[in-house]
């Protein structure tokens, strides 16, 4: 038995192929596969960026001995800020 959500997706198809025509989807489909694949470059990239960032920031701490375990980013930079505030 055919659901609601099964219609639409079946209305949509039958759309796209009346608008585009049955010699366009190929085209889309490969349209829309290679703007997920990009997204998805992206959104790893930023995943390791952030990654970079932070063992930067504790390598830092560790410099300057501040212990790190336990301790969120936000808590290591605030430590961070404090002593460079004093060090002036």
């Amino acid at each position: 038995m055919i659901t609601g959500t099964e219609w639409i997706v079946i209305i949509i198809l039958i759309l796209a192929l009346l608008i585009f025509g049955p010699s366009k989807i190929p085209e889309l489909a490969k349209a829309i596969g290679r703007a997920r694949r990009e997204y998805e470059k992206a959104a790893r990239g930023e995943e390791e960026r952030e990654e970079r960032e932070e063992e930067k920031i504790r390598a830092l701490a560790k410099e300057l001995g501040i212990p790190t375990e336990g301790k969120t980013t936000e808590e290591i930079l605030s430590e961070i800020k404090k002593r460079a505030k004093s060090a002036s």
